[in-house]
């Protein structure tokens, strides 16, 4: 006797998926046949120090998670020992992880994924891990920032310096005279 209603843990599973999707910043699909599971939790650890979350579910459960979500992109990415990598927050550590990951050991194969909406493909990921880190970034944005103060403060000390050095000189001219 079969029915048409899935179990409550395919249910859970698709719900999960769900959440995790919504809250993403950007999703990294990854294949990892033939990794150990050792390897696979070392990579999770390395992920989480960056703000992702490494985590497989079935194929078909996940499609039906991007489909609830309304996230489009994935379903041609979810073939074969598929991994997915929740990003929030610095979304090119991630992948900066994942491909250092990927270097080390070539068992571990960059899909693509998804970012603000937009399929990403592989050499999009490849892309994103070449970008400088979040902190890097905003110390080169502060240091733009402060270039021109630093240039103005340097300009507004000189004025007064070399009238002080202008008129030293012309006192000792006089009492030399």
């Amino acid at each position: 006797m079969t029915t048409d209603k899935p179990r409550a843990e395919k249910v859970a599973v698709v719900d999960e998926v769900t959440a995790k999707l919504k809250a993403a910043d950007a999703v990294i699909i990854t294949e990892y046949r033939g990794m150990s599971v050792g390897q696979l939790a070392a990579m999770r650890r390395q992920l989480r120090g960056v703000g992702g979350e490494y985590k497989v579910f079935k194929n078909t459960l996940a499609r039906f998670g991007a489909a609830k979500a309304g996230v489009a992109g994935l379903d041609e990415l979810l073939l074969g020992p598929s991994g997915i990598t929740f990003v929030k927050g610095d979304i090119a550590g991630a992948a900066k992880t994942l491909r250092d990951v990927a270097k080390a050991n070539p068992l571990l194969i960059i899909k693509g994924g998804v970012m603000a909406g937009k399929a990403l493909s592989a050499r999009d990921v490849e892309s994103l891990a070449d970008l400088p880190s979040r902190e890097v970034l905003l110390a080169q944005f502060a240091g733009a920032l402060q270039a021109p103060l630093v240039k103005t403060a340097g300009l507004l000390q000189a004025l007064p310096r070399n009238f002080a050095y202008g008129l030293k000189a012309l006192i000792d001219q006089k009492q030399a005279a």
